[in-house]
């Protein structure tokens, strides 16, 4: 099925004039601004109603907003081991019903030597 559209410019397009005269007003006044903001001025002191996206998009084909790029992960160095036994304990706790109904909610306690891998410590507390 071929479609008679074809070729043919969108019936979703905005005005072309009223593409001109956002684009002029954007420029002369609120040209450090970001879409949201530039569609609650064309609202409330120009009486021009548009979405932020058609804002945003007029925008971006103009050169005046850039889109967000999506952000370079930041890769940590892992971090070397200490190199004897002891020098280095790392401790850390975990809240949770660990006897279910029969003892009320307690913490588990778990020290681990940074050298060797080693549990050097695993305890319940009370809380």
């Amino acid at each position: 099925m071929i479609s008679l559209r074809k070729g043919k410019p969108s019936n979703n397009r905005s005005d072309y004039k009223l593409t001109q005269k956002v684009l002029t007003i954007i420029k002369e006044k609120y040209l450090d601004y970001g879409p949201t903001l530039i569609k609650e001025k064309l609202e409330e002191k120009h009486d021009l109603y548009l979405s932020k996206e058609t804002i945003r998009q007029i925008m971006i084909k103009e050169g005046i907003w850039m889109p967000n790029k999506v952000k370079d992960k930041k890769i940590h160095p892992r971090r070397m081991r200490r190199p004897r036994i002891g020098e280095l304990e790392q401790i850390d706790g975990s809240y949770e019903y660990w006897f279910e109904d029969r003892a009320d909610k307690c913490c588990l306690l778990v020290a681990i030597d940074d050298a060797s891998s080693q549990i050097m410590l695993l305890m319940f507390c009370k809380t």
